[in-house]
């Protein structure tokens, strides 16, 4: 590639990401140093001495930790077994234990709220079994609400870790734990000290995702009805943002913790020499099972595909339910809701809406994403890697960070005022949020089918007069038209279902996108819930279906969420 055009790209990218990435962010802290008179730390000394601001830190900081754990403890296990053993069923058991990946924590909690709840299916299961006095039943969200939403957030995250460490375990190379083995050294000894520090960076690099995906985590505790995380704290001074500081202070700190773990991750990853080992010459071959073995690997793969299912069972019921109260299952089952969510006033112009606000974020992310893959697979410009590195990192930089920024700088004399107009119609704002959020998506597909590409049939279409565009568009998007595919896909989708932006950007109803429906349905009297149900149902489906179509083109489901 001409240097000259791959100068023009990384600078129109650089320049983009400036815009509408660095700016919102560092808008953000900049707002929460500034006071009447200059610079000033009052405002997060205001967020430090206040205890319910502290408890909501310590809570998000609690609910980041403990869902990584529980994310880790069911990842690491099932990527090991997955990776050193066949079993039965396993192609099949493999995919189920990424259903998570299909619906968004926030609308499972929804059908986990009315399991949990006091007249819901678990205490109607011990009732029945006698575990639990009828008269006295335990009100699991009162007392154990912040455990839920912990156990919630950690079922539906695990895949990113899953995908991460399987990764790593495929890349390693299995003349070290052989030569170990020969050597007398047991199992368990290789484990721990050549597996799990060769896996290290692929724990880290998914960790640091889970975490802070987590730690900034807004859908679950709302419907939990849970306020005391920074996030919902955040959420709740929307409505003040021009008279109350505090908002900004307290973004900041989730910003600098997001940025704290994500450099370390990448400390760890870039300094540990086992985790740039290079690439081994030979695979591993799984271990065939039979017998019991088989089957407990399989019952394990199982029984974490029925666990990380519950939330969607609950939807699905509850979008079902006639009636449910008391028991395990609603005693009446009607299919209704669906009819009556699709002819709600507010569901129809939703679904238009993330429609067309995916639509063009997927274009805008396709065009972007390609030139940056370009650049970087095809060009020898020193800062290729850097911006390879840039464009990676809205996958660390926590949503809510970025929707509240835009929603700041949207306002009335600021600069993006004009995105919105005098309608306050946030289409240009979600648009843009959206591309740049799922941008790193769009790219990790085409960077991999650049690399799997031939560059000589390019070279040969410049060698017979075509200009670097033409070969662009003739030769090299139709080799990788399923990676592109892939990559549009994910991005369309996981858009489609964003929480933090569409909750805090879409103000007016006529505006709202599905997520934004959803929550409002949820506070809606009568059948808001089933209705919200419904619709939950209808994203899970539509997920589902773009998850497997792009795992179907080739999309690298390791590599979507790669640091």
């Amino acid at each position: 590639m001409r240097r000259g055009p791959a100068i023009l790209i990384t600078i129109a990218v650089c320049a983009l990401f400036a815009v509408f990435f660095i700016y919102p962010a560092g808008m953000v802290v900049k707002q929460a140093f500034e006071g009447p008179r200059g610079f000033t730390l009052e405002f997060f000394a205001a967020v430090f001495e206040n205890p319910i601001h502290r408890e909501g830190l310590w809570n998000s900081f609690l609910i980041g930790i403990c869902a990584t754990m529980v994310a880790t403890l069911i990842a690491f296990p099932l990527a090991l077994v997955g990776h050193r053993h066949n079993f039965i069923g396993k192609p099949v058991l493999g995919v189920l234990v990424l259903a998570p990946m299909i619906l968004p924590p926030f609308v499972g909690a929804v059908g986990v709220k009315q399991m949990l709840g006091v007249n819901g299916a678990f205490n109607a299961a011990f009732i029945h079994l006698g575990l639990m006095d009828a008269g006295a039943p335990v009100d699991w969200l009162a007392e154990g609400r912040i455990a839920g939403i912990i156990l919630m957030i950690g079922l539906n995250l695990y895949p990113i870790l899953y995908m991460n460490i399987a990764a790593s375990l495929a890349n390693l190379d299995p003349a070290m734990e052989q030569a170990a083995e020969n050597l007398g050294c047991p199992p368990w000894k290789r484990f721990f000290r050549i597996t799990l520090p060769l896996a290290m960076p692929g724990v880290f690099a998914g960790a640091s995702i889970v975490f802070i995906w987590a730690f900034t985590e807004l859908g679950v505790p709302l419907v939990f009805d849970y306020g005391r995380t920074a996030s919902v704290q955040i959420f709740d001074g929307i409505k003040g943002l021009d008279k109350n500081p505090l908002p900004y202070a307290l973004t900041s700190v989730l910003l600098v913790v997001a940025a704290a773990v994500f450099s370390l991750a990448k400390l760890v990853i870039g300094r540990s020499p086992l985790g740039t080992a290079p690439r081994p010459k030979v695979r591993s071959d799984a271990k065939r099972l039979t017998g019991w073995r088989s089957a407990a690997c399989a019952m394990l793969f199982l029984g974490v595909f029925l666990l990380a299912a519950i939330p969607h069972v609950g939807v699905i019921l509850l979008s079902l339910a006639e009636r449910w109260y008391g028991t395990v299952v609603p005693d009446q089952f009607t299919v209704r809701h669906y009819i009556e969510a699709l002819g709600n006033g507010l569901v129809v112009p939703s679904i238009q809406n993330s429609l067309m606000y995916a639509g063009c974020a997927m274009l805008v992310a396709l065009f972007i994403g390609l030139g940056v893959a370009w650049v970087v697979v095809r060009s020898d410009l020193r800062v290729r890697g850097l911006l390879d590195a840039v464009v990676m990192l809205p996958l660390a930089v926590p949503g809510l960070v970025m929707a509240f920024g835009y929603l700041a700088l949207s306002q009335e004399g600021k600069p993006f005022h004009f995105l919105v107009g005098a309608a306050g119609n946030p289409f240009a704002l979600l648009v843009m949020a959206y591309a740049v959020r799922r941008l790193p998506y769009v790219v990790r597909s085409s960077v991999a089918g650049l690399q799997q590409s031939n560059p000589v049939l390019e070279e040969a279409a410049r060698s017979l007069g075509a200009t670097p565009f033409r070969a662009l568009r003739r030769v090299a998007i139709p080799l990788i038209g399923a990676n592109l595919a892939a990559g549009c896909i994910l991005a369309f989708a996981f858009a489609m279902l964003e929480v933090s932006d569409s909750l805090i950007l879409a103000q007016q109803a006529e505006h709202y996108p599905i997520t934004k429906a959803i929550y409002t349905l949820l506070s809606t009297l009568g059948n808001g819930t089933e209705l919200a149900a419904a619709l939950g149902v209808w994203a899970m489906v539509f997920l589902s279906t773009a998850i497997m179509g792009a795992a179907i083109l080739g999309g690298k489901r390791g590599g979507l969420f790669k640091l």
